[in-house]
This record gives structure tokens, sequence and C-alpha cells, in this order.
């Protein structure tokens, strides 16, 4: 059952003019819909999780990487690329999904292998050791063009699998941290900021923005499933839409939500307190979850997957 709040309505000032937009909340009335807490051999924060060719990654706090087999989550790696501890924040596959890329505190950037567990340190490119909290990679394994969302506002990014010497960096804003960054093909994608910007690339090198001025809150999460198919949440509950053309909002409550993933089906965003809402095409719904942890990061597969603090790995 849908909340009967009436729709309010709410202007953003959108690059090229002002859109007045539907602000539609979410449902208050919930049900678990079959989301499960599973074990973890963990009690880490999990900062983000990927699909691969070996079914699902996770990554999170001190370096540690945890992979989903037919006898549940396990962990593969820990201390991270440069084995120190660094916290990894960003995860993403290539599109074979047989390299895993990870980035994290202090510089950290790892390449693994899921399939023989080898693992390639990338670690500070150009001798940077910025916080990194996103990456996106296009291409196959070994062939990749690689991108990093960094703490300093700048775009990391090597054409050249991230070998030592290829990589460049460009800031696409005013330097406000970069807090995710996503592509849907190999040199065209979005980012955020936390300035509330939405960034473009068509070519992987130059970014302009697209969106959203005057959104009044803080970005985290983006979805870029083409150049007129853009997701993005934020705080206060908010997730934005974008159809090439305006932007567009819901508003889903009070929740900071980390993360946002839609596709032609449907799509989960989710945030503190173990706030999670989902989307039937049309609305965003709050769906009862059986934890009370921050969720940080969620996965639309088979399973769904949802990760956050102390190791809280949910499956639906």
């Amino acid at each position: 059952m849908f909340d009967s709040t009436p729709t309010r309505r709410k202007t953003l000032k959108a690059i090229g003019g002002t859109a007045t937009v539907a602000v539609v909340p979410a449902s208050v009335q919930a049900s678990n819909e079959g989301w499960t807490v599973v074990e973890t051999p963990t009690a880490s924060t999990l900062h983000d999780v990927s699909a691969t060719a070996t079914v699902h990654h996770a990554v999170g706090e001190g370096g540690i990487v945890l992979e989903r087999g037919n006898e549940g989550w396990r962990k593969v790696l820990d201390g991270g690329p440069t084995g120190n501890g660094s916290d990894l924040y960003g995860s993403a596959t290539t599109d074979d999904g047989k390299r895993l890329w990870f980035v994290g505190a202090s510089g950290a950037i790892g390449e693994y292998d899921v399939e023989t567990g080898n693992l390639e340190d990338r670690s500070a490119p150009n001798d940077n050791t910025n916080n990194y909290n996103d990456v996106a990679a296009k291409g196959s394994a070994g062939d990749a063009n690689v991108y990093v969302a960094g703490d300093s506002g700048k775009i990391y990014y090597s054409f050249e699998n991230g070998e030592t010497g290829t990589w460049n960096d460009v800031t696409p804003g005013s330097g406000a941290t970069i807090r995710a960054i996503d592509f849907h093909d190999v040199r065209t994608g979005h980012a955020v900021d936390m300035n509330g910007r939405v960034f473009e690339t068509t070519d992987g090198e130059t970014w302009e923005p697209v969106g959203l001025q005057d959104a009044n809150v803080d970005f985290y999460g983006v979805d870029s499933d083409a150049r007129d198919d853009v997701w993005v949440s934020g705080g206060g509950g908010m997730v934005f839409h974008y159809d090439g053309s305006q932007w567009t909002s819901s508003d889903t409550g009070d929740a900071t939500l980390q993360d946002v993933e839609v596709d032609g089906d449907g799509g989960f965003t989710l945030g503190g307190g173990g706030k999670l809402y989902e989307y039937d095409g049309e609305r965003w719904t709050a769906v009862d979850t059986p934890t009370g942890a921050n969720l940080k990061a969620v996965l639309r597969a088979d399973p769904d997957v949802a990760v956050g603090a102390d190791g809280t790995v949910l499956e639906h």
C-alpha cells in the first residue's frame, strides 16, 4: 500500500533552465519482500558490492575483500592492495566480470583476478595518495579504461588498464569531493560531487555539468545507464532522475541515501538505519529490512545484495 500523502512540488534549477518536478513520497507501509541477513566472516563496515564472474564481491574497512561462493561469504583478501590495511570504499568489475577493481584510503587501487586470485597493486598513480571513493572499469580483463573518484575533486583515469605512467587527472567542478562515478560505455559516464553537482563525459577526459543546481542536498550515489537515463541518490531521502533534458526528484523520507541502482525493471536505493526503498518503475516504496545497520551499497543481481556497517550483508 502506498502512502496517501499528497504529492508535493519542488523547484530545482537545472542546467539550461528551471524545471518544476514532482516530489513523490515513498510509502511508509513496509514488507520484508524476502530480504534476509546472511552470515559474513567480518564485523568491519562493507562499503561496496559488485557482481563478478564468480558471483559477488564486497569490499570494506581494513582492506577486506569478501567473495560470495556456493557455501556463503568468505574472506579472500585482507589489508588492501598494499597490505597496509587501508579502507576500501568503492569497487567495480570489467565488462567480462573477470577483474574486480577497488579503491580506498591513502591512494589504494587494486586489480584483482576473481578467477585466479592474483592481485595487482595499482596504488598511488603519479605518486598521489589522495583518498579514493569510487571506481568505474569499462572494457575486458587486462584491457580496461579505469576511472577513479577522489577526495580532492579530481577524477583519475587510465585508458591502459591502470599501468604505471598511463594515469591522468581532471577536476570537473570546483574541487569538491567526487563521491561516486559510473560509466555505461567505455568513455561515457557520470559523476557526482559533494557540492551538489552532476557531471557527464563522452570522451573519458573532459566533463561538463548536467545539473543539479540548488538541489540543497549532498549527493552520494550515481547510476549511469545512458546519457538520458541517470539516477542520483542523496541526503534528505532524495532520489533524482535525468532523462537527457530534465531532472525529476522523489522524496523517500529523511534517510541519507548512500547508493542507488536502477534498470528497466526497477531498482533499489538505501541508507542509514537499515532504510531500503524499492522502485517499481513508477514509485519508490519503503521495504522493511531485518537490520538497523547503516547500509552503504546495493547490487541488483541474482541474488540482490545490500552491504553496510558491522559486516552486514542482506540478500534478496
